[in-house]
């Protein structure tokens, strides 16, 4: 098992920052893809940003630009900075892991954009 501890989460004003860290622990063997994804109240939870084990990275559309995700796999954590935020980007933002065929979540942090 691989568990998933999120920090970082909070209130903001539209157009400030906030840094989201993820830390996995337990069976960690080889760590494939690790990301961010996001669920507003009423929506789908959608992929935020990703990066695999190499280094690549993929972003939605609606934070290229805005938001930068980054791994250290010397300490199996990810990091999403968030910049330029706005009212729409509040949701639950849960850390994700991909290892051995399975996906594992982070139990959410909540981040507020106030307009």
């Amino acid at each position: 098992q691989v568990q998933l501890v999120e920090s970082g989460g909070g209130l903001v004003q539209a157009g400030g920052s906030l840094r989201l860290s993820c830390v996995a622990s337990g069976s960690i063997f080889s760590i494939n893809d690790m990301g961010w994804y996001r669920q507003a109240p009423g929506k789908q939870r959608e992929l935020v940003a990703a990066i695999i084990s190499g280094g690549s990275t993929n972003y939605a559309d609606s934070v290229k630009g805005r938001f930068t995700i980054s791994r250290d796999n010397t300490k199996n954590t990810v990091s999403l900075q968030m910049n330029s935020l706005k009212p729409e980007d509040t949701a639950v933002y849960y850390c994700n892991v991909f290892q051995r065929g399975r996906h594992y979540w982070g139990q959410g942090t909540q981040v507020t954009v106030s307009s």
